[in-house]
């Protein structure tokens, strides 16, 4: 054999072999942008590439919810952990649907009019966010801009999964919540509570149906 051409070949197979374990070696890649997780205990849902997935707690393979033609997203666990309330836009306008939490035909439980600020990439999210579930009673509290003659400023709403007319909560706008299991938590903040007299009509809207627990 060639002198020279064997000196040119033994590099060249020693570049090979470093490269091969290199290869074999390199991670796996993640799977990136899973969003507005929520949980039951058991189950964890997730929203990604505008669809929704479950998976256990404990990890592994993640199955798909939804194949919707629209988006789906801030899914949230019934209290029982047995369905899924969730915001969609299957229909042109952003609403409230629910499904059972193994998967299943997603039901519409609101029908509003379309809203000037009603887009996912707004910064302060589409109309009809699902926030959470009542402790007290099965209604899907959400987030909506549709009686509202402020686009920045939006109304929280409570839905049945049966899909009644909503009823809007005693407070003059909100936005992402956490409800106490056990009542309402109330707290003198900064300020002249005169500025604020919606909120003592509020409370004495509360009164006889929530626990109220004040803050001092």
């Amino acid at each position: 054999m060639n002198t020279s051409l064997l000196k040119s070949f033994l590099p060249l197979a020693a570049l090979a072999l470093l490269a091969a374990p290199a290869v074999a070696q390199s991670p796996v890649e993640e799977t990136r942008l899973l969003r507005f997780p929520a949980t039951n205990g058991k189950q964890l849902v997730f929203s990604y590439a505008a669809q929704l997935y479950t998976v256990g707690i404990e990890g592994g393979a993640a199955r798909r919810l939804t194949n919707g033609p629209g988006y789906a997203i801030f899914p949230r666990f019934s209290a029982d952990g047995t369905q899924i309330a969730f915001t969609a836009q299957y229909d042109g306008n952003t609403e409230v649907y629910l499904m059972p939490a193994e998967g299943g035909t997603p039901k519409r439980l609101t029908y509003t009019a379309q809203v000037e600020r009603d887009d996912l990439s707004d910064r302060l999210g589409p109309n009809n966010i699902v926030m959470a579930w009542t402790n007290t009673s099965r209604e899907i509290v959400y987030r909506s801009r549709a009686n509202s003659s402020d686009p920045f400023n939006g109304r929280l709403l409570a839905v049945g999964p049966d899909g009644d007319l909503p009823r809007t909560l005693p407070v003059p706008r909100g936005g992402f919540l956490s409800l106490s299991p056990d009542g309402i938590f109330l707290s003198n903040g900064p300020g002249d509570p005169s500025a604020v007299p919606y909120a003592v009509a509020a409370c004495k809207t509360l009164l006889g149906t929530l626990p109220l627990f004040g803050i001092c």
